[in-house]
């Protein structure tokens, strides 16, 4: 058990998926360019979302029209990013019980910051601390530990007192990189974006196959 508790957002708190491939097939759309599946938007998730559309454009940030179907797509997402997003079963009862027991938490993601923050005070408003997309001020996107240690900053914690007492926890192979780049250990849910299979080739090593699992890993 432990005391600090920094969390993952997409696919991990939250089952954002449906939004965010409405938004990605409407700017594409918009633009008279091909759409994907659910399936396949799955597979472009977990690096921030101008990767995410780099992905999903024909030739990526090399097609002249990428910059405009980027924005079109933050616009869309900005307006639509509650339609169907919804916490996982048993993640609201996860986050109470932390609570109750004086835990420590914070979110960070590689989302807009706009939006990461929206998602966390409309869902979560128990989590003080919620760190999104934010280099312009220097705080590199995860697999960078920039906004982990921001998020200790904001919880009033050092990185040296988190070593024994914090925990990540996240779905992505970029979450095990986040976590080892901040020497914290990692717990991998498995209700995610990613496979358990994956997970253990990227280096996964404990695993929460549901929410309260946490509470004993």
């Amino acid at each position: 058990m432990f005391n600090i508790y920094v969390f993952d957002l997409d696919g991990t708190l939250l089952d954002t998926l449906q939004d965010l491939a409405n938004s990605v097939n409407y700017a594409l759309r918009q633009h008279g360019m091909p759409t994907h599946s659910m399936d396949a938007v799955r597979g472009f998730v977990g690096n921030g979302v101008r990767l995410l559309m780099e992905r999903a454009v024909p030739d990526g940030a090399q097609n002249p029209q990428f910059e405009a179907v980027f924005a079109t797509f933050r616009q869309h997402y900005m307006q639509h990013s509650l339609d169907t997003t919804r916490p996982y079963d048993g993640i609201p009862e996860l986050i109470r019980e932390l609570k109750t027991r004086g835990c420590l938490m914070a979110v960070v993601s590689n989302k807009m910051m706009a939006a990461t923050q929206q998602l966390v005070r409309h869902f979560f408003p128990e989590i003080p601390v919620a760190i999104g997309e934010h280099e312009s001020a220097g705080i590199h996107k995860k697999p960078a530990p920039d906004t982990v240690y921001e998020a200790l900053r904001q919880l009033n914690v050092s990185v040296e007192n988190a070593d024994h007492n914090a925990v990540y926890v996240g779905d992505s192979d970029v979450d095990l990189l986040t976590a080892r780049n901040a020497g914290l250990p990692c717990i991998s849910v498995l209700w995610g974006f990613r496979s358990q299979e994956f997970l253990l080739s990227h280096g996964g090593t404990t695993f929460a196959h549901h929410p309260l699992d946490i509470l004993t890993l």
